[in-house]
């Protein structure tokens, strides 16, 4: 994967209708900006209860998006990743319908996780407290059969994405087909989707046990046998993150997102600085996706201290809402379906107040610690929270999914932001400092200096947290220049 800034995006929430348009405008607007884009859930239907995550056909891209002879045009000019979501299928597959009809006797009744292939003697109320949740409720939901038997079925996330025993011969076969689908699409890079949930286990919390180790190792190994590497996407305490990063070839780094607004709403770098010192090298880095911010992989875990204490975390979520006008809170927690019990949903630029330059601050701190940036569609545009969009569907996440029009686009693309932003992502794009060592410079909380160093290339960052100062710096061949910021 090329160390340049990749775009996460929708096809047809960036004013695209179907993949054609989406690389035309890497052709045009958005040229020279990207090294690779993470497309979001193209699969058929890209419009279920999940935005795409609980695809019918996960081999078929959604018609009105074009096919995979489109998608393997597009990898001819950008690196692709796109989503395995290795946990579940839709309720309105073929494979869940069959069994539905025919049960046991059906040819995909292996593939369906049912509560009792788990627990085969029943669950018990101490062993359903032990299952980790990432969203209210039971992890199961109860389905008749057409012979009017009663299945209570793994459910991890909704009633609409049906769990899979990914350790079956059926489960193994039904990866293995969308490994090769991708594959000859021109796919360069798979994200693994919720993976940390995908292996149950009697007694345990069925989230990141020792088997769930091996199920993503050996997954791993089959993506890159195909030339495919991978990342993983979960969702935990910073030292499961550590482990996880120790075993793939890449992970989110998820706990950058909260420490940048420690940093700056609290005007230190400590925290940070912190984990920095420890942090995995092979990472994404992310300041906004299509999920909400997350706030269980700075947070502490079960009398283990994390990377923020408690107290500031809860400071720092109602300092967001704050800046948001409240409009985060009404799409966080209880107050909108399909809940995220470790996320907060608002865009980025809301969490910051909409204040431009600290944005743009914020951004430059991602681009300057060790990995490989990705920018968020909505992000990449300083979207605000679509309080329509929510009210349509009331999903609290929908907040951050806004369908930019082409003429929203051409807007954005023609501010003093958007250049100063382009500006910042060409620098991370080009200058070859950032192929080399990176360093943070010694020097008190109050002040967060970054640099890199290769060979005589170099750049730096400094940012005087007490007054919001912030400086850019890097080599030239003819001497050194600097990249500022309106106020």
């Amino acid at each position: 994967m090329q160390n340049k800034v990749q775009l996460i995006t929708y096809v047809d929430r960036l004013g695209c209708k179907n993949i054609t348009e989406l690389s035309h405008l890497f052709e045009t607007r958005f040229k020279g900006l990207f090294g690779g884009v993470h497309i979001l859930p193209f699969f058929n239907p890209i419009d279920g209860e999940d935005a795409g995550f609980d695809p019918i056909d996960h081999t078929q891209i959604d018609p009105r998006l074009g096919d995979w002879s489109d998608l393997n045009k597009l990898s001819g000019q950008i690196e692709i990743m796109a989503d395995l979501i290795v946990n579940h299928i839709s309720a309105k597959s073929k494979q869940f319908a069959d069994y539905l009809k025919k049960g046991d006797d059906s040819e995909y009744a292996e593939l369906i996780l049912t509560e009792d292939k788990v627990f085969p003697n029943g669950i018990t109320e101490e062993e359903i407290k032990k299952i980790y949740r990432p969203r209210p409720g039971l992890p199961f939901t109860n389905f008749q059969l057409e012979n009017g038997e009663q299945k209570n079925v793994w459910t991890t996330f909704t009633a609409n994405q049906i769990d899979i025993d990914v350790t079956s011969k059926k489960g193994v076969q039904y990866l293995e087909s969308i490994l090769n689908t991708f594959q000859k699409a021109g796919v360069s890079m798979i994200r693994l989707d919720a993976a940390g949930y995908a292996i149950k286990k009697a007694g345990t919390s069925c989230f990141m046990i020792d088997e769930t180790f091996d199920f993503i190792s050996s997954i791993t190994e089959k993506a890159r046998l195909r030339g495919m590497s991978v990342l993983v996407e979960i969702h935990s305490f910073y030292k499961t993150q550590i482990e996880i990063a120790s075993r793939v070839d890449y992970v989110y780094d998820f706990a950058l997102p909260v420490l940048v607004l420690d940093t700056l709403f609290n005007k230190t770098s400590k925290n940070l600085k912190k984990w920095l010192e420890i942090a995995p090298r092979n990472v994404i880095t992310v300041l906004d996706t299509h999920d909400g911010i997350g706030i269980v992989d700075v947070a502490s875990d079960e009398g283990e201290p994390g990377l923020v204490e408690d107290e500031v975390l809860s400071e720092i979520v109602e300092q967001m809402h704050i800046n948001s006008d409240g409009t985060s809170r009404k799409a966080t927690g209880a107050a909108a379906s399909n809940l995220d019990l470790y996320q907060v949903n608002c865009t980025y630029f809301e969490a910051l107040g909409k204040d431009e330059k600290l944005y743009l601050i914020a951004r430059s701190i991602q681009f300057f610690v060790p990995g490989i940036p990705q920018i968020y569609y909505v992000g990449l545009l300083a979207g605000e929270n679509d309080m329509q969009l929510l009210k349509e569907t009331n999903v609290g996440r929908d907040i951050n999914r806004h369908y930019f029009t082409k003429e929203e686009i051409r807007r954005k693309v023609h501010t003093e932001f958007f250049e100063q932003f382009s500006e910042l992502i060409f620098l991370r794009n080009t200058h070859a400092s950032f192929q080399g060592i990176f360093e943070i410079v010694d020097g008190d909380d109050e002040v967060l200096h970054l640099k890199w160093n290769n060979g005589r290339a170099w750049s730096e960052l400094i940012v005087d947290l007490e007054v919001m100062d912030v400086s850019i710096a890097y080599s030239h061949d003819t001497g050194s220049k600097q990249l500022t910021f309106m106020d």
